[in-house]
């Protein structure tokens, strides 16, 4: 099935459903499945619900309510805040399906508030190849997941996102922050607010993809840095290299050091 072909299915799939609710984070899934609902379906029967909490950094919340606002989009905005659910804390192996299971149950109250039938979220073919437990949560509350139904992947839904305009077509991967910690260690507002910032930086420095894992607790961590293998050179230049030790640094990282894996998907999970 060519790519115009999975776009085709997706949108009579759309068609089907009537109405719906988008989980929207402003990524490049989410985004493009937006603009695909609100194409096929029109503003009147589409809106997007975006989770605020401490681990979905500001950056990205100002981007969904920026599209949304420039497509004449209904966009509500609830707060999930994942550290007040029990254990989640504690980092289990299980931690995203605690968070999309608390989550999703808020959107499909939202989404009954305003009369929407379904629930979707943005999940694509690629991610049935890696640890997902949240995609349990997707299953067991009924969400539904038109990317992969239509079968496309990460690269096609990229294609189609420039042809459509979206600025998203090569925006970086993201992920919720909390997947930057290893699973068992304690994720915090303050380690949360060290990953963002520590990403920040590289991200305004002009990497274009970046992780910035943490290992150990308070006294000692370690700051692993992910980028993409053909960045290692800008990243060593040494005014660069001085920059983002010493930043660092002072955000309260013991140790920085560099994956020689470069940047990749689930990299905590590698160990399970």
């Amino acid at each position: 099935m060519t790519t115009y072909e999975k776009y085709q299915k997706l949108k009579n799939y759309l068609l089907e459903l009537g109405s719906v609710a988008v989980a929207f984070s402003s990524g490049v899934d989410s985004t493009f499945l937006l603009k695909a609902a609100v194409d096929t379906l029109g503003t009147d029967k589409v809106i997007a619900v975006t989770a605020s909490s401490c681990s979905f950094p500001v950056r990205e919340l100002r981007e969904a309510e920026e599209f949304c606002k420039n497509n004449n989009i209904r966009h509500v905005v609830c707060q999930s805040e994942e550290l007040d659910i029990d254990g989640f804390r504690n980092n289990p192996k299980n931690r995203c399906y605690l968070c999309k299971h608390e989550l999703f149950e808020k959107i499909l109250a939202i989404a009954a508030e305003n009369n929407i039938n379904t629930v979707l979220e943005g999940s694509n073919l690629d991610d049935n190849g890696d640890y997902r437990p949240g995609l349990m949560a997707v299953q067991e509350l009924n969400i539904k997941s038109p990317l992969r139904y239509a079968g496309l992947n990460k690269e096609e839904i990229r294609e189609l996102s420039k042809q459509l305009a979206l600025s998203t077509w090569n925006k970086q991967s993201f992920a919720c922050l909390s997947s930057r910690f290893v699973y068992g260690e304690t994720i915090s507002e303050e380690r949360l607010g060290m990953v963002d910032k520590a990403e920040q930086l590289l991200l305004d420095m002009d990497f274009h993809q970046v992780r910035v894992r943490i290992h150990g607790q308070e006294n000692g961590a370690i700051a692993r840095i992910e980028v993409l293998p053909e960045e290692f050179s800008k990243l060593m230049q040494e005014d660069n290299r001085e920059k983002i030790y010493h930043y660092l640094k002072q955000l309260g990282f013991s140790y920085v050091a560099l994956d020689l894996g470069g940047y990749r998907t689930g990299s905590m999970n590698e160990t399970l």
